[in-house]
């Protein structure tokens, strides 16, 4: 009886160390994936503030004007406009240079009205922005059309180098991952050893033998995506607790998809680990079992 007992205990305490395994593995790729969230929007942000300046003819007339307004506010590569009228323009170049430049320029204003747009992160590029550039030079009211694609370059690239390193890390984890669940799981199988054997002798087939191991892993896995998904939402909360913007980061309907395919990749990864392992101890000899 002790002695079952001691052995019911073994297993118990093998499946406890093999779920809270798994959680913890979970928790990792979780907080990568929370990360790839927040490299996601922080660049949707920085590319939607790239763009160019339209400078428009000092003497646009009103219904031009509110023609190009509504011109853009109906374009797609548009996330944002601004008018900035000429005496604005001046303000800020004088402020910008730290004196009165229209002093300077004998009460004559030198700076033109102009439209700063910003573009969508789908046009954020020099040949979208060259291509937009192209198609208003002609527009009525339109004097010149400013742009810095050196600039949008370099964002760019910068960007495109911490998305691949991003992927690299998460791939490689996910690797890891699949090696450690793998262990974990084969573990807990190995302490069942001895029942596959027995099943094996009366006359059980492999589909039965599996199916319960299988099962019982998929629980476990969905456990552990619990526990993992539990503490996620912890550090999300206290996160956006402690800083609104960081709400506009990671929004609770993002972190719902990550929490999702936790659970998802948990079920998985343990099923698939289950079945490799099982697998191996049906056609494993008794004799080999002790090793």
């Amino acid at each position: 009886m002790g002695k079952h007992r001691k052995s019911a205990i073994s297993t118990f305490s093998a499946q406890i160390t093999s779920t809270i395994s798994v959680a913890l593995v979970l928790l990792v790729l979780g907080i990568v994936a929370f990360l790839g969230l927040v490299a996601n929007n922080v660049t949707t942000d920085i590319k939607e503030n790239i763009g160019f300046v339209v400078v428009l003819d000092d003497d646009i007339s009103p219904a031009n004007l509110n023609a190009l307004k509504q011109k853009w506010g109906k374009e797609p590569y548009v996330a944002s406009q601004q008018f900035i009228s000429a005496e604005e323009v001046l303000q800020q170049e004088s402020k910008r240079m730290g004196e009165d430049i229209l002093d300077m320029m004998a009460d004559i204003n030198p700076y033109q009205p102009e439209f700063e747009i910003n573009v969508t992160s789908q046009y954020a590029n020099s040949d979208s922005i060259e291509s937009i550039k192209a198609s208003l030079i002609d527009v009525p009211g339109i004097e010149n059309i400013v742009t810095n694609t050196s600039m949008v370059d370099e964002i760019n690239v910068g960007i495109n180098n911490v998305i691949i390193a991003l992927m690299v890390v998460a791939f490689t984890l996910i690797l890891i991952s699949f090696v450690l669940i793998n262990n974990s799981v084969r573990l807990a199988i190995y302490s069942k050893r001895f029942i596959i054997h027995t099943m094996r002798l009366v006359g059980a087939t492999n589909g039965f033998i599996r199916r319960p191991f299988v099962l019982n892993n998929v629980i476990h896995g969905f456990i552990a995506s619990i526990i993992a998904t539990i503490i996620l939402g912890a550090i999300l909360y206290y996160l956006h607790s402690i800083e609104y913007s960081f709400s506009q980061t990671i929004t609770w309907i993002e972190a719902a998809y990550v929490f999702a395919t936790l659970a998802v990749l948990g079920i998985i990864l343990c099923a698939t680990a289950a079945l490799f392992a099982t697998n191996k101890y049906i056609h494993t000899s008794y004799d080999d079992m002790f090793k």
